[in-house]
């Protein structure tokens, strides 16, 4: 295959993945864009609060758990990192004591067997209502990863477009400037020149 031909396709190859992947990276910078308003209004929307640095709200808390909630104190719960610490260091920690460690399922179970028993109703109420509002964090926390990963992707889509239109760009310069008749992978030929003896007359 002559050289310029084999330029020519290739880069014609490298111009088609330039044109995929903006186009990829396109949809890929929406959906974070997408994701990441969603979120945010979603989480906004609802008006929770981080409880203020020094409250006993969070002095309550196990050393760990406070510190984790202490990083967003006194903030307003916007964004999914913030959901999924409110979801797992502090709404967590509340339904551990109202539910004495059992899981709404464990104490629901144990209501259906005792209809009668006021209390136990009241925390199979609560753990409903906190397990609820948790499990609402913890999927607008996963959404927001996503969208974070979908702006990882799109960052890779973008340079990746450059970089193979530069590429075609060159492979079609360089495609003009070789030989019309040089070929791909054409070896090396060894000039010798013999020298034959004179025979004399």
């Amino acid at each position: 295959m002559r050289r310029r031909t084999f330029d020519v396709i290739a880069s014609t190859i490298g111009l088609g993945l330039a044109a995929l992947l903006v186009v990829a990276g396109s949809l890929l910078t929406w959906a974070n864009s997408f994701v990441g308003d969603q979120v945010h209004s979603q989480l906004s929307e609802q008006k929770i609060f981080f409880p203020p640095k020094g409250s006993d709200a969070l002095k309550e808390l196990p050393a760990a758990d406070a510190a984790a909630m202490g990083k967003y104190a006194g903030q307003q719960l916007t964004t999914g990192d913030q959901a999924a610490t409110y979801a797992n260091h502090f709404i967590r920690i509340h339904l551990q004591g109202i539910g004495g460690g059992k899981t709404y399922a464990e104490l629901s179970g144990a209501a259906m067997k005792d209809p009668n028993n006021q209390k136990l109703q009241g925390q199979v109420a609560t753990m409903f209502k906190g397990e609820t509002l948790r499990g609402l964090l913890l999927n607008a926390y996963a959404f927001g990863k996503m969208g974070t990963i979908a702006g990882i992707a799109a960052i890779a889509a973008w340079v990746g477009g450059a970089l193979f239109l530069v590429l075609g760009a060159l492979g079609l310069w360089h495609a003009h400037r070789v030989p019309v008749e040089q070929e791909v992978l054409a070896g090396k030929k060894a000039k010798h020149t013999v020298t034959e003896p004179a025979i004399a007359d």
